[in-house]
């Protein structure tokens, strides 16, 4: 049943996926529970993968009688194993993912799963709405959203095909997930690491048929919660580090395979733009063509260190 603007329609179809870890979060937790109930498009079930927090699960079951609580405690910490673990008791051929910092738009889930139809089709993402706690600094450019987890500046606007999407946003079918053994545990977001475990994710299940891929979907939104942590310029150059690091790793995981077209022409192209616009165009801020300037360093130095360390692994083995 892949209804797009089913007003209050059930859906047998899909079921919706949250992991969460902290009893801190657990205000958020429930808001999020409760825009997945809220949908137009019912989901199948509801399942909250709660992460190596027993006290929180219980408190997740008493709090919401009606919702699949499981606790992930078979693996390490990570996002990655939790949603496994929710996935593991879907029964639907599709799943959806959200965290445990979002708010669901009403028509989110109907607008995620509508690509499906095409058989082709092995996943969809939609877009992130940032909701800052502070006031966003006037030093941020918009092509660095997804530093703070924002849908950024060259992003496609209308419905489109891509590599990859990001994970808290994000409808698999459900077979195609497990055949490729889910997301990588041990490979992802965990304390300071910051591994791209959503991108080793599309890459995978792209690669399971001919022609299959994923879509964008930015009529699929949610908004996303940014605390005032993440409005630092100190958060936005270590987050630009792990990310060039992170995507070395990753082509250093799958034995140099070139899959690092889109953060070349991210950078040639989206970067570049930005630039001009910054200093030269409309939008004329030396802070903001400052900061794309200290973003794509940093990048590169986090780049520079992954390949360092591998070189380095490279001669200890011989």
């Amino acid at each position: 049943m892949l209804t797009r603007h089913g007003l209050n329609s059930k859906s047998d179809a899909v079921s919706v996926v949250m992991a969460c870890y902290s009893m801190e979060r657990l205000q958020g937790i429930v808001a999020a529970v409760d825009s997945i109930a809220a949908q137009t498009l019912q989901p199948a079930e509801i399942i909250v993968a709660v992460d190596h927090n027993r006290a929180l699960a219980n408190t997740l079951r008493r709090e919401m009688p009606g919702i699949c609580v499981i606790s992930y405690e078979d693996g390490p910490r990570g996002a990655s194993g939790a949603r496994n673990a929710g996935v593991a008791v879907v029964s639907t051929p599709y799943t959806a993912f959200i965290d445990d910092d979002e708010i669901a738009d009403s028509y989110w889930l109907s607008e995620l799963i509508h690509p499906f139809a095409d058989d082709r089709v092995v996943g969809t993402g939609g877009r992130y709405r940032a909701v800052w706690r502070s006031p966003k600094p006037s030093w941020f450019p918009e092509e660095f959203g997804w530093v703070v987890g924002e849908s950024f500046q060259g992003m496609p606007i209308e419905t489109s095909r891509v590599r990859n999407v990001w994970s808290g946003n994000m409808a698999v079918r459900t077979a195609a997930f497990r055949a490729v053994g889910g997301f990588r545990v041990g490979f992802g977001k965990s304390g300071e690491r910051s591994q791209p475990e959503d991108t080793d994710l599309c890459i995978r299940m792209a690669e399971l048929g001919d022609d299959f891929h994923w879509v964008y979907v930015p009529a699929s939104v949610i908004d996303h919660d940014i605390p005032f942590e993440r409005s630092t310029f100190q958060f936005f150059l270590a987050r630009c580090y792990s990310e060039g690091k992170g995507k070395i790793e990753l082509r250093n995981d799958r034995n140099g395979s070139e899959e690092l077209d889109d953060e070349r022409e991210y950078v040639r192209g989206v970067l570049t733009s930005g630039l001009r616009r910054y200093v030269f165009g409309d939008s004329v801020s030396l802070s903001k063509a400052a900061t794309v300037v200290a973003g794509i360093v940093s990048a590169g130095m986090g780049a520079l260190s992954a390949i360092v360390c591998k070189r380095g692994q490279f001669v200890g083995s011989r």
